[in-house]
This record gives C-alpha cells, sequence and structure tokens, in this order.
C-alpha cells in the first residue's frame, strides 16, 4: 500500500503520460468532463460527478467504423483500426466502474463487440473512493460501496495524501512504472477510518433507504402493465437528456455519410426516448411517449436483470436525478412503485 500527495498529482500525471494516453477528469468552461490530461489541462478529481461518465472512452459518443472509396467501378472497404496502445482511466467512481460492468455485459457477449473490446484489453481503470457522497446519490441500493470501488487500482483520499493500492495485474504494472513518484508509508489505520466515515455519510444520505423490492427479472408482467405508467411519463419532454449523461445506456444507430474522400459508416449514441428510435419502413413499435418512457425503466430494473444473472442496468450515480429538466428520473418510477397500494 503506497501514497501519493495531493499537491504532487502532477507528476504522477506527468509520469504516467510519459508511456500512455492518460484520460482523466478535466475542467474547461465550468463543467468537468473526462478528457485526455496534458500539462494545459486543469484536473478535477474534487467534483464528485463528471458530466458524462466515462463511458465514453470505451463506448464513444460517435466512432467511425468504416470508410468506403470508389475509383471507377472498383471500390475498397477500409476498416476502423481498432485500439492498439495501452492507455490509464484515473478518477473514476464506483459508480461508473459498475457501468463499465453492465456494458461488458452487453459489448462482450457473443458476438463480441471488437471497438469495445480493444478498448477495454488496453485500459487500466484508477477508481476513486467517493470522500463525500451527495444528496442525488442511490449507488448503496444497487450493493455498490463507494468508499471500496473495485478497479486495478484504488485510491483514497486520507488528509492530504491519497493511499494507493493495486488490485490486479495490471495495476500492479502500472504501480511499478509509478515508484519514483508513489511513497511507501501509506497509514492503514487512517485508510480504514476514512471508509467507515463515507460509509456513515452514505448512511444518512436521502436516499439511501430506496428499496429495490418487487423490481427484478420475475416482475415484468406486472410492472410492465401498471396504469402508474400513464401518470408518471406525461412531463416528459423526451430530450433524451436521461440516457445521454447515462454510465449504463448502450442504444445506438449506425449511419453512412459522404465526405470528400469516400462514404464512412460510423455509430453514434441514440435515445429509446425519441420517438424515431429504431423506426423501420413499417414504422415503431412503440408509438407513444409513455411505451418509450415504460420501456427505459423496465429494461433498467425488469429486462436487464431478467437476462444478467439480476444485474440491474441502473448503477445509482444520480446523473439524471440532477440533470432531467423535468424532474423525471428512476428514482421517481421506483418510489411510486414501492406506494403502489398505499399512501400517495
Amino acid at each position: 500500500m503506497l501514497r501519493i500527495a495531493k499537491d504532487n498529482l502532477t507528476a504522477l500525471f506527468r509520469e504516467i503520460a510519459k508511456s500512455q494516453s492518460l484520460f482523466l477528469p478535466v475542467k474547461n468552461a465550468g463543467q468537468t468532463n473526462y478528457g485526455i490530461w496534458t500539462e494545459d489541462k486543469e484536473a478535477d478529481l474534487d467534483t464528485l460527478k463528471t458530466v458524462k461518465s466515462a463511458k465514453d472512452i470505451f463506448f464513444p459518443q460517435s466512432e467511425t467504423l468504416y470508410t468506403c472509396f470508389k475509383d471507377g467501378k472498383k471500390i475498397e472497404i477500409k476498416p476502423q483500426e481498432l485500439e492498439k496502445e495501452k492507455f490509464v482511466v484515473f478518477g473514476m467512481r464506483a459508480c461508473d466502474i459498475e457501468g463499465i460492468k453492465v456494458l461488458d455485459k452487453v459489448f462482450l457477449s457473443d458476438p463480441v463487440d471488437s471497438f469495445y473490446k480493444a478498448r477495454r484489453d488496453h485500459a487500466t481503470i484508477v477508481a476513486l473512493s467517493c470522500s463525500e457522497p451527495e444528496e442525488s446519490c442511490f449507488c448503496s441500493a444497487f450493493g455498490i460501496d463507494c468508499a471500496e470501488p473495485i478497479a486495478d487500482v484504488r485510491i483514497t483520499l486520507v488528509g492530504d495524501s491519497y493511499i494507493w493500492e493495486a488490485l490486479s495485474q495490471k495495476g500492479e504494472e502500472l504501480t511499478q512504472s509509478l515508484k519514483t513518484v508513489l511513497i511507501d508509508d501509506a497509514d492503514e489505520k487512517a485508510l480504514k477510518e476514512e471508509k467507515e466515515k463515507i460509509r456513515n455519510i452514505v448512511e444518512m444520505l436521502p436516499l439511501s433507504d430506496l428499496s429495490l423490492d418487487g423490481f427484478s427479472g420475475d416482475s415484468v408482467s406486472e410492472k410492465f402493465d401498471s396504469p402508474i405508467w400513464e401518470e408518471l411519463y406525461k412531463p416528459c419532454l423526451a430530450c433524451g437528456t436521461c440516457t445521454f449523461v447515462c454510465p449504463t445506456c448502450q442504444c445506438y444507430d449506425i449511419k453512412d455519410y459522404t465526405t470528400n474522400k469516400g462514404v464512412e459508416r460510423y455509430r453514434c449514441w441514440d435515445s429509446c426516448m425519441y420517438s424515431d428510435f429504431t423506426m423501420m419502413a413499417h414504422g415503431n413499435n412503440r408509438t407513444s411517449q409513455m411505451q418509450r418512457y415504460r420501456q427505459r425503466f423496465m429494461h433498467k430494473l425488469c429486462y436487464f436483470p431478467a437476462n444478467n444473472d439480476g444485474m440491474y442496468s441502473c448503477v445509482g450515480c444520480g446523473r439524471c436525478v440532477e440533470k432531467c429538466p423535468q424532474g423525471l428520473n428512476i428514482v421517481k418510477v421506483i418510489k411510486a412503485f414501492n406506494k403502489q397500494g398505499g399512501e400517495k
């Protein structure tokens, strides 16, 4: 167990960036999101939640799949190269790491998504414990411990230093490469006390008692046919904000566009909240906003666990709680069903 002083993080970042790309939360125009670290970037590990999660690094919002070139009657197809270089994702919170595990279930199952797999194979993830969980957080409802996120490395802020724990072979390799900046005198007792402090904060959060009773793969029909949806969906604007800030949403579209050099095929994030989502020649099988709203939350709380050994595809990060312009979110759905038949 090692440590790095908080005011010496730049030296740590510089050492990592010598041999591989380093992604971490950086502040730009008053907002914090993941980006490649360079000396001129303002790293921001103090902000609890980036606007978007680190999902973008493994499953980009837009990416080229291949390009077609035409020379007379000859057509050449050039696939986009897969990730070949190692990189580090630094400062991921427990909820976002769990979000990557959800994406693994989707993109690493047969047929395996080669673009996603290449990025996962080349990534080393450094997790950051949540020193001060916020009121919108409810990761504990899904069994996530934000005091001890599990990744290749875990760092925890204790006083004016981060304690560094390697948890995997990748983590050990990264640790060995940073011996010139990591110090071998971590206070294990102080670390234990810090983790207990974090867990005590979590227990006092307003959403700490959120119950998932009744939500599982066995409750599909009951939840699907409930009249509650008719009331819940009405304020929805179908803006898709909830899906774009969500660390587990994986819907995408594939499109073509013409360039000066040929035709590129790319994929980009899509949203089940849009009226043209999965629209085909015959139309769309979800013709109302209620049906689309129901689809989003049924997938996270019923369909996904039904097909993935009970794993929910919500991680309780609270981004939808904070960002929805109408105050709609998965917490309201869960609470509405919890109250069914009881006091309103």
